[in-house]
C-alpha cells in the first residue's frame, strides 16, 4: 500500500511539473525502446536470428554484432537483419508517440544515446533531436579516411530481401567511396566513430538550448538510462538541477530509479515501466 501510494504521489508531482516547467530537457536511454518493444533477446530475437542462433550460439542481438564474421557478406547478412528491424520497422508499443503528446506544446530538447530513430519517426522535430551516438541508418568508411556519413536505407532493404544461406551478395558489400574500404556503421563503439556536420549542429542545437534556458524552470526528463555511459545524460542532468534552484530532475527506471542526496528534494524517482508511466500521464 506504501508502494502503490508513493508511486501515485510521483504521478500527480510529475503532472504539475510538466505542467509548470518553462521547458522539459529530454535525455532517453536504451530502456525507452526497450519499454517500446524493441527487445534484443527472446522470441524476436530467434524469430530473425535463428539460423545464426543455431551456427554461433549467439544469446542476443547485440553481442552478435560484435562476431568476428569470416566474410564481409555474412557479416552485412546479420547487420542488415539487425539494422531493418530496429531501424526500418516500427517499434510495436506507442512509447514515443505517447511522450511526444505529453511535450508537444512545450519548449523541448531530446538528447539521447539510442540509435534506432524512434524519436523522428514518432513525429519529434529533427532539430530538436540530438544522436550522440550514431544512427543504424547511417554508415561511414571503417578506416574512417573523411568525416562523412551516408544513408544506407535502400542498400539494407536489398540485403535484407536478397540474402540466402546467411550471405548477401557479394555486390552489395558497402565500401567507401572515397578510398575503397569497407564501410562499417556509424555507431561509437571505437575512435573510428565519425562526427558529421550533422552531428556537430545537433552538438550546437543542444548547447544553445541548454544556454538560453539558464536560470528558468527546466525539467530534466530522464527515461530509461543505464548505467553503461552516465556520463552522457545521468550525470549532467544532475549536475545542471544541482546547479539550478529552479530545475527539477525526473528519473523512470524499472528497479535503477535513484537520486543523489544533494538533489533529492527537486527530484522525482519512479520505479516502473516506462510504457505504463506516460500512459498513466
Amino acid at each position: 500500500m506504501k508502494s502503490t501510494n508513493v508511486y501515485c504521489d510521483n504521478m500527480e508531482r510529475l503532472r504539475q511539473e510538466l505542467h509548470a516547467a518553462d521547458a522539459v530537457v529530454i535525455g532517453a536511454g536504451s530502456g525507452l525502446s526497450t519499454s517500446a518493444g524493441f527487445t534484443y533477446t527472446g522470441e524476436r530475437f530467434e524469430k530473425y536470428f535463428d539460423d545464426f542462433i543455431q551456427k554461433y550460439g549467439f544469446r542476443d542481438m547485440y553481442s552478435g554484432g560484435f562476431y568476428p564474421f569470416e566474410t564481409l557478406e555474412e557479416h552485412w547478412a546479420y547487420w542488415s537483419r539487425y539494422i531493418y528491424i530496429n531501424r526500418y520497422m516500427d517499434a510495436p508499443n506507442p512509447v514515443y508517440q505517447n511522450l511526444l503528446e505529453l511535450v508537444r506544446n512545450k519548449g523541448y530538447f531530446v538528447l539521447t544515446t539510442n540509435v534506432d530513430h524512434c524519436f523522428q519517426k514518432a513525429g519529434f522535430d529533427k532539430d530538436r533531436l540530438f544522436y550522440t551516438q550514431g544512427d543504424y541508418g547511417l554508415w561511414q568508411c571503417s578506416k574512417p579516411c573523411h568525416n562523412k556519413t551516408y544513408d544506407n536505407e535502400t542498400v539494407i532493404r536489398k540485403m535484407f530481401a536478397e540474402q540466402k544461406d546467411m550471405k548477401i551478395p557479394g555486390e552489395l558489400v558497402p565500401r567507401c567511396p572515397v578510398c575503397g574500404a569497407p564501410m562499417s556503421m556509424n555507431l561509437r563503439a571505437d575512435n573510428t566513430f565519425v562526427e558529421d556536420e550533422g552531428w556537430h549542429d545537433a552538438a550546437g542545437r543542444y548547447e544553445d538550448f541548454i544556454r538560453s534556458h539558464e536560470g528558468l524552470r527546466v525539467l530534466y526528463l530522464e527515461l530509461g538510462v543505464g548505467g553503461n555511459t552516465p556520463g552522457i545524460i545521468k550525470y549532467p542532468f544532475w549536475q545542471m538541477t544541482y546547479e539550478n534552484p529552479k530545475a527539477v530532475y525526473v528519473c523512470v527506471n524499472l528497479g535503477q530509479a535513484f537520486v543523489p542526496k544533494e538533489i533529492e528534494e527537486r527530484s522525482i524517482c519512479v520505479d516502473g515501466d516506462i510504457e505504463e508511466t506516460l500512459e498513466c500521464l
